[in-house]
């Protein structure tokens, strides 16, 4: 009868944590063992019914046993008053028979309820110890996939900064420098024939003055 709880005993005793350890997946682990623990729950309260079931019977059959007793007493009572000798022994017969069932039956019930009793307590434990690992296993859920992604983010930080990441990005920024120079080199060129034209405009411009003011002279002579 109490075989459905063997699991539950393994699952809340020292062989889940060497079984977890044992584990790829320790999640997938513990969801396995939710389901067996829901399996056993399940027919844990199949047995509880049939025991209940199986107590109520036996006391309705202890108390028509007894009804019968009590029925005989009170038949033999009314055949001593009717003067029938006889007929009152067959009922005080028939009634002792009777007696002797009741007593069984109600030995019989008592034991059932006891057992009633005891797995109904039982089955309660389980399923506080059920909800309990439910707990658990949503908070073990949860820090796995934590572990899971911080895992991850290690693996790729540890993958940017390594040696062929960081050397490639220093390559980049040398060829950055390079064209930063190469620019500022080109800039430097361009100003500077820029300058040397505006020098010769500027001589340019130098003699036309000249020749504007010869000019005015003579014009003025």
């Amino acid at each position: 009868m109490f075989k459905f709880f063997k699991r539950m005993k393994t699952v809340v005793g020292s062989e889940l944590n060497a079984m977890l350890e044992k584990a790829e997946d320790p999640v997938k682990m513990l969801e396995q063992f939710m389901r067996d623990m829901e399996e056993d729950i399940r027919e844990a309260e199949g047995a509880v019914a049939k025991q209940i079931a199986n107590e109520k019977m036996l006391k309705r059959k202890a108390n028509d046993a007894q009804a019968l007793v009590d029925k005989r007493q009170k038949q033999a009572e009314s055949a001593i008053e009717a003067g029938d000798d006889s007929l009152a022994r067959r009922a005080l017969e028939d009634k002792q028979e009777h007696a002797k069932q009741a007593e069984v039956l109600n030995e019989s019930w008592a034991r059932a309820k006891s057992d009633s009793t005891e797995i109904r307590e039982k089955l309660d434990e389980m399923k506080k110890e059920y909800n309990q690992m439910k707990l658990k296993k949503d908070s073990l859920k949860a820090r796995a996939e934590t572990a899971k992604t911080k895992t991850k983010m290690n693996r790729t930080m540890s993958s940017v900064g390594g040696d062929e990441s960081r050397q490639g990005f220093e390559r980049m920024e040398e060829k950055v420098l390079q064209y930063e120079a190469e620019a500022e080199t080109s800039e430097d060129l361009s100003q500077s024939a820029r300058t040397l034209d505006d020098e010769f405009e500027k001589l340019e411009e130098s003699s036309v003055d000249k020749e504007l003011a010869a000019l005015i002279e003579k014009m003025n002579k």
